[in-house]
């Protein structure tokens, strides 16, 4: 299959979720191999594993004291939608909160058109099973002839419970299924994290709030938890830049652990490359052995 991009530039304004300040956002169409690139204050930073500066709460990217959170939904749509290579332009420190959520990115990037380039895709192989974390919180693959992902998601709050989704992927499913699951959070938590500099964009039209009843502001799907959670895998994931063959397995996995699984497949194929210092501690503390494991502290947002 041939590698894609957009048409045309598009533009998506609105608010960080963390930042809570206004962004800018303008997509744009990219050359063969050159990937998704986000560009901001005069620095380009590859959406790579070796630029991921952060990945608690989101996955952050940055070069040079200049970063840009929240990447991970712009990344998902644009593996699900099936794009390769993008220019991202942001005016901002993250990318918009839009309503939580892939779909209004993926909107955005249907509006923009697609156009086939003259470079072929190079899939990702897995030499050997790959696994990171421990205990109820783990994340493994396992080399397969295509990409899908079973994920388990336990949680005791009684509105969560145990969720279970096994993904076969493809677009129509991806923007059905996927895409339109919002990032969650707990009403308990909002007050610390606002303190920590965090969710200071949150509000019920971009998150889904469990209180202690339940979701405060309703659902899109009953499982829409753990189809958030596949989201933000599939969007972490994409930070390898290339299509990835094997059946992922996750249970209660995060930003982190996410992280930590690609970091992981890169070491397995030699493709690393120099990692900025904070992503090159949490690697190593990954991948030290690719089929041990990796204690992760809990999250409370997805």
């Amino acid at each position: 299959m041939q590698q894609r991009t957009i048409k045309k530039p598009v533009v998506l304004e609105g608010i960080g979720l963390h930042s809570g300040k206004p962004v800018r956002m303008v997509v744009a169409p990219a050359p063969v191999d050159a990937g998704i690139v986000f560009r901001a204050n005069g620095e380009v930073i590859p959406a790579a594993p070796e630029s991921v500066v952060d990945s608690r709460f989101a996955t952050t990217l940055g070069r040079n004291g200049t970063r840009i959170r929240t990447v991970e939904h712009l990344m998902a749509a644009a593996v699900g939608l099936g794009y390769d290579n993008l220019d991202v332009q942001v005016e901002g420190p993250e990318l918009p909160a839009a309503d939580g959520s892939a779909k209004p990115f993926v909107a955005l990037l249907q509006t923009a058109g697609r156009q086939e380039q003259g470079a072929r895709r190079r899939p990702i192989a897995l030499p050997h099973p790959i696994r990171v974390g421990e205990g109820h919180r783990w994340i493994s693959i396992v080399p397969s002839s295509r990409f899908r992902i079973s994920y388990t998601l336990d949680n005791d709050h009684p509105a969560i419970g145990t969720q279970v989704l096994s993904w076969d992927p493809s677009e129509r499913t991806f923007v059905e299924e996927l895409a339109p699951a919002r990032t969650y959070g707990f009403l308990k938590d909002i007050g610390t994290m606002r303190k920590n500099g965090l969710a200071r964009g949150g509000s019920l039209e971009n998150a889904v709030v469990v209180g202690k009843r339940g979701p405060i502001n309703g659902l899109r799907y009953r499982d829409e938890y753990v189809r958030h959670k596949v989201l933000d895998l599939v969007g972490d994931l994409a930070l390898l830049g290339r299509p990835l063959l094997g059946h992922v397995i996750a249970r209660n996995a995060g930003h982190d652990l996410n992280f930590a699984l690609a970091v992981a497949v890169q070491r397995a194929l030699g493709l690393e490359r120099r990692a900025v210092p904070s992503a090159a501690r949490v690697a190593r503390a990954a991948t030290a052995r690719a089929d041990g494991f990796l204690p992760v502290p809990g999250l409370a947002v997805s």
